[in-house]
């Protein structure tokens, strides 16, 4: 964010910047003064009113009301005209930004944005209106509002593409991906990604944009079941956001190169890259937490892995694409010890096999009747007994091969013959 300096600053801005450290509501009271009056046409006055909009934007952060940044958001755009519409776009952009990301304010932060298109559309201002609802669409995604973000998504596109717009259109593709990522269509997120990508590579893509396709790009990789593809990504979105000194989404991308190496199985890897130079740089419990994980798969133990999930309840489940992949690899690790602990037995309870394994019975059952299903395990349960039935694998009898060939081969004589039958009465 743009910061008007101390030397550029008159002395009325420079003295709410002084109270706003000791009081708040003192700095509040100049800030309005300034904005109670329209910016004058002079560059000193538009210097003047913009940093006191921004001032008083940043005094309601610093003390969480968001109510009033919202009505200061609301309010200021109809006094913005005196500016260029470059700086109109950009002083309400920065206002939006002052909003948390936490989900609590996400409605208030959709009635602002909301507020300000209505306003964009009435001033004619398309540019802003199109970078405003590509905000909401973010906004929509976070509070999985997702027939709304693709609605809006599908008329952004329209727009974009008609005008040629390639910046803002790989922006919107790559929000439309990874909608349809969260939607569980992965072939629609990986067209949209794909629609993206092609976008990008005739135009100059910011390092943030460019960290946003690597790390979507991983994702779906990691969908897809090709971890060292999507590890391959995922260390260039790293990259992307420790250049741009982005922590939260630089320990994200940390996260999913060692779940990567997790469900690997690489351990060595997973050691090396905890005690690399970005873990030990982003080191906190989002990378204690996949430490953890990592340590439970390497030892297979299922009581170890539940309890890794309980103590890291916040850093684990808050991230649906990790909690998805926690969830395969436990499923993955579950089965492994079922069939590890059933494979003496030919008749055994379920009872006890739940014991073996550290497990609740309806659990245990549950799983091994979908391990029947997938033909993992060739048996039945008997729930009367409470016992499952282990057959031996019946091979496979080659008379029924055999016999399928032939039927083959007489349908290809029959065809023939019809063929040349058919020839003849012409």
């Amino acid at each position: 964010m743009a910061v008007i300096t101390e030397a550029e600053a008159s002395p009325r801005i420079q003295e709410a910047r002084k109270l706003s450290k000791t009081d708040a509501s003192k700095a509040e009271a100049i800030y309005k003064d300034i904005l109670s009056k329209k910016p004058g046409g002079t560059t000193a006055a538009l210097l003047e009113y913009e940093a006191a909009l921004l001032g008083l934007g940043q005094s309601y952060r610093d003390t969480s009301k968001w109510n009033d940044l919202s009505e200061l958001v609301k309010s200021s755009t109809s006094q913005l005209t005196s500016f260029t519409k470059a700086k109109t776009a950009k002083l309400v952009r920065q206002l939006l930004d002052l909003f948390p990301s936490t989900t609590s304010t996400i409605p208030l932060q959709i009635s602002t944005t909301k507020s300000c298109i209505e306003w964009a559309i009435s001033e004619r201002r398309s540019f802003l209106r199109q970078s405003l609802e590509t905000r909401l669409v973010t906004l929509y995604m976070t509070q999985q509002s997702y027939y709304d973000a693709l609605t809006l998504i599908n008329s952004l596109l329209k727009e974009l593409k008609r005008l040629d717009d390639k910046l803002m259109l790989v922006e919107v593709q790559l929000l439309e991906s990874r909608v349809y990522h969260a939607l569980g269509n992965q072939p629609k997120s990986r067209a949209a990604l794909t629609s993206a990508r092609t976008s990008a590579a005739s135009v100059y893509t910011p390092p943030l944009l460019q960290a946003g396709l690597d790390m979507q790009s991983g994702m779906l990789h990691a969908e897809d079941r090709d971890f060292n593809t999507a590890f391959s990504y995922f260390i260039e979105a790293l990259e992307g956001y420790q250049s741009l000194d982005d922590s939260i989404k630089a320990t994200a991308a940390l996260q999913y190169m060692l779940l990567c190496k997790i469900m690997l199985n690489a351990s060595d890897d997973v050691t090396s890259l905890l005690t690399s130079k970005p873990a030990l740089k982003y080191s906190g419990q989002s990378l204690e937490a996949m430490k953890a994980v990592a340590r439970a798969h390497s030892n297979r133990s299922l009581e170890e892995y539940e309890r890794a999930l309980a103590n890291y309840r916040h850093e684990l489940g808050s991230d649906v694409f990790i909690k998805r992949h926690l969830v395969r690899l436990y499923d993955a690790m579950l089965e492994q010890n079922l069939v590890k602990v059933i494979e003496p037995f030919s008749r055994v309870e379920i009872a006890h096999v739940a014991k073996m394994v550290g497990l609740d019975t309806v659990q245990v059952e549950r799983k091994l009747s979908q391990m029947i299903l997938d033909k993992v395990i060739v048996g039945v349960l008997d729930q009367g007994s409470g016992c499952l039935i282990v057959y031996d694998e019946a091979e496979r009898d080659q008379g029924y091969d055999a016999a399928l060939e032939t039927i083959a081969s007489l349908s290809n004589v029959v065809e023939v013959l019809y063929t040349n039958q058919a020839s003849l009465l012409e």
